[in-house]
C-alpha cells in the first residue's frame, strides 16, 4: 500500500461506488461524557477524519456536540469527516430500525451518516432496555427476527439517502456470507475485533474479494492481557523503526488492508495514534508470520454483549 502523503491519510474505496473511508479511525467508546467531548474535539483537530459511534455507547449526543462545535468554528468541514454509527440489539425488528436510526441522527446532530451498521448479529428483546435480562440475570434474546430481515430494513435507509452505506459488526464469516448473498445493497464495511493475536485472515480475504472494507476494533488490544503493545516482536520492531508499539500495530493494520480503530482520551495518545507511518516489508512479515499467539479479547461475537462496556452502562 502506498504511503504517499502519509499512511495516516490513506482512504479505502467503498463498494457503493462513490465514497471512501479513511483507513485510520477514532473509536468513541468512552464512558465519561466530558472526556468523550474533549477526545472527539482533539482528535478532529489532530487530523482524524473517521469516527466510529454507536447507540449502545450512550454518548452520541456528546460526540455530536463536539463535532458541531468544530464544524461551526470552520476548522473542519462535515463533508470531510466519515461518521458511522450502529444499531443496537434491542432495535433489530424491522419496524424499529428507522426510529432507532432517526434517534441516532438527532443525538449526533447530523443530517446523514456515512455508515450505519448492525452492532451485533444478535437480536435482544425489543424495548427501551438495552440490556434486557430475565429474573436469573440472563439476556433475553428475540428469536423472531433474523439478521437478514434487519438488513433489508437498513437497505431502505440507503434508498432514502439518509445514510450512504451500511455494514455489519461482530459477525462470523458464515454470517457475513449469509447477508451478502441475499443483500440488494451489499455490506460496505464489516467491523470485527482484529489485531496480530486475532488476524481474521479468512474473513479479510473474503472482504477483499468482495469489495468490503474490514474495520478492525481493538487494534491495540484495548490494554487487556496479554498486551499487544508488550509483545516482543512488536517492541523490537518499534525500537528499530523509532516508533511506539501502538504506531507499529496501527501501521501493520493499515498496510494489510484493514481500517483500524483506536480510542484515547489524552492529547498525547491521540496525537501518537495519528502519527503512523509505513513499516518496511520485512517488519510487516515479521508481525504476520512471527506472532503465533491467538487470543480473542471480546466475546461479543458469541453473546451479543460487548465485553468492553460495563453492565449497567
Amino acid at each position: 500500500m502506498s504511503d504517499a502523503g502519509g499512511l495516516r491519510y490513506i482512504k479505502i474505496p467503498l463498494n457503493n461506488g462513490s465514497d471512501e473511508i479513511p483507513a485510520l479511525g477514532f473509536g468513541t467508546l468512552i464512558p465519561d461524557p466530558t472526556a468523550t467531548k474533549d477526545a472527539v474535539r482533539i482528535s478532529l483537530e489532530v487530523g482524524f477524519r473517521q469516527f466510529d459511534c454507536a447507540e449502545r455507547y450512550r454518548n452520541e449526543e456528546q460526540v455530536g456536540e463536539a463535532m458541531r462545535a468544530v464544524f461551526k468554528e470552520g476548522k473542519v468541514k462535515r463533508k470531510d469527516v466519515f461518521v458511522g454509527t450502529k444499531l443496537w440489539n434491542n432495535n433489530h425488528r424491522p419496524e424499529r430500525v428507522r426510529p432507532a436510526f432517526e434517534a441516532s441522527l438527532k443525538r449526533l446532530q447530523l443530517d446523514y451518516v456515512d455508515l450505519y451498521s448492525t452492532h451485533t448479529p444478535f437480536a435482544f428483546k425489543p424495548g427501551d432496555e438495552q440490556d434486557p435480562r430475565d429474573k436469573n440475570g440472563n439476556v433475553i434474546y428475540d428469536d423472531t427476527v433474523t439478521l437478514t430481515s434487519t438488513w433489508k430494513a437498513l437497505e431502505s435507509l440507503v434508498d432514502e439517502g439518509r445514510c450512504k452505506a451500511i455494514g455489519l459488526s461482530n459477525v462470523s464469516l458464515v454470517q457475513l456470507k449469509e447477508v451478502f448473498e441475499i443483500a440488494r445493497i451489499k455490506p460496505a464495511v464489516v467491523q470485527v475485533e482484529s489485531h496480530p493475536y486475532l488476524p481474521e485472515w479468512d474473513l479479510l480475504d473474503y472482504c477483499k474479494r468482495n469489495g468490503i472494507v474490514m474495520q478492525a476494533f481493538a487494534a491495540l488490544g484495548h490494554g487487556i492481557e496479554p498486551k499487544l503493545t508488550d509483545d516482543p516482536v512488536i517492541t523490537v520492531i518499534a525500537k528499530r523503526v523509532s516508533k511506539t508499539p501502538a504506531q507499529v500495530l496501527l501501521a501493520w493494520a493499515i498496510q494489510r488492508g484493514t481500517a483500524p480503530l483506536t480510542t484515547a482520551t489524552s492529547i498525547r495518545h491521540i496525537e501518537e495514534n495519528f502519527d503512523v507511518a509505513a513499516l518496511p516489508a520485512d517488519a510487516i512479515e515479521e508481525i504476520t508470520k512471527g506472532i503465533s499467539t491467538r487470543v480473542r479479547l471480546n466475546s461479543v461475537v458469541n453473546t451479543g454483549i460487548p465485553g468492553f462496556i460495563p453492565r449497567g452502562k
